[in-house]
């Protein structure tokens, strides 16, 4: 149905286009017509994690003067993203889209960039390389380690077993960034606690990350977070069994009130502003663009009734360190959990070192691989 909607709003869109004011604010020839834009998830808008957040911005995009949004959902990270493309752009007349699932880039995203060069093409995650990547395509994500790592920091705090635990989908760097952050951030409070991970192998697994939850909890971990599209099955399971929660991508606070502490929350409107004014403004597009705390590309979820002052206040000096750019997560000496030293003492990588983004180790304290 909604493809159906989607495709017969097409002659509303041509009948209002020539409307589609844009107050002034971007030009006269930015004014004339309206940006269609085109939104794709890789799973449901309503799954209170990824997708729900992708969704969120996008609703904010709609509010927008002199914008029109088609979205489609649950659309697998094969030849099927490229129709739906194809689609948004040829149907539609899309000049922007979102591709928001991490399969999506290499080869759908650049195979259509390539076909379409006068679209532009944004994509969640996606390693865009100069040379080697068309400029009309390009990728956007957040330093959402820092807001893991506070995550961590209030886990270490209310953890009475001093085992955290974390149920993660894939074993890409952006995951295992999110896994090292939370077990240091837990470890700069309990120096001896650990974080066992378990991989379910997918980013919407809802049997895999029960399974996974259970087994966590029945070794004794007491604090759980996640990496997987969906976190709502980890929260509820995590609930029941008594656990407490840090969530991720979105709020999941009211699926489990009492159990819920905080949670790193994408706050994707920071960066879909920023690509779309350069669409609108005929700028340069962005072809790699990243932000944390300080730049508004993430965010903590409000703290749950479980949450001592204490770790609110070592949470919230940390998180001001951070905006200020006086905190630093990755910096030596750091050893992996297998004894090798990955960060030598002395040596401090900033979040813009792209060392991170090919990470590829669990830090000592974490117990599990891949």
């Amino acid at each position: 149905m909604d493809q159906m909607n989607r495709r017969t709003s097409l002659k509303t869109l041509a009948a209002v286009g020539a409307t589609g004011a844009l107050g002034g604010l971007h030009g006269l020839a930015a004014a004339q017509a309206p940006l269609t834009i085109g939104v794709i998830y890789v799973g449901p808008r309503d799954d209170y994690g990824y997708n729900q957040a992708h969704a969120q911005a996008a609703a904010e995009v709609k509010k927008m003067p002199g914008i029109k949004v088609v979205e489609e959902e649950n659309v697998p990270e094969t030849a099927a993203v490229q129709k739906s493309m194809t689609g948004m752009i040829a149907q539609d007349g899309a000049k922007l889209l979102f591709p928001t699932s991490f399969g999506y880039f290499d080869p759908h995203l650049l195979a259509l960039a390539a076909k379409y060069p006068d679209v532009r093409f944004s994509h969640c995650g996606g390693m865009w390389t100069e040379g080697k990547h068309p400029k009309n395509a390009g990728s956007f994500f957040g330093y959402i380690d820092e807001a893991q790592f506070l995550n961590g920091v209030v886990a270490g705090h209310l953890s009475k077993s001093g085992k955290i635990a974390f149920v993660a989908a894939k074993p890409i760097p952006q995951v295992l960034r999110n896994i090292n952050a939370f077990t240091l951030g837990a470890r700069s409070v309990k120096p001896g606690i650990t974080c066992s991970v378990i991989f379910t192998g997918d980013w919407s697994m809802a049997v895999k990350e029960a399974e996974a939850t259970n087994s966590l909890a029945d070794q004794g971990c007491d604090v759980f977070t996640m990496h997987v599209d969906g976190p709502k099955v980890i929260v509820e399971t995590a609930a029941k069994r008594g656990k407490m929660v840090c969530g991720y991508h979105a709020s999941q606070a009211k699926l489990a009130p009492q159990a819920y502490l905080t949670g790193a929350e994408w706050n994707w409107i920071t960066a879909y502003k920023t690509i779309i004014d350069a669409a609108r403004t005929g700028k340069p597009h962005p072809n790699f663009l990243r932000g944390g705390m300080k730049e508004g590309f993430v965010k903590m979820s409000a703290y749950g009734p479980a949450v001592t002052d204490t770790a609110k206040k070592q949470a919230d000096e940390t998180k001001a360190k951070m905006i200020a750019g006086q905190f630093d997560i990755w910096k030596g000496p750091l050893k992996d959990n297998k004894g090798k030293e990955v960060i030598a003492a002395g040596q401090v990588h900033k979040q813009t070192d792209l060392t991170l983004e090919g990470m590829n180790y669990l830090v000592e304290g974490v117990q599990g691989s891949f």
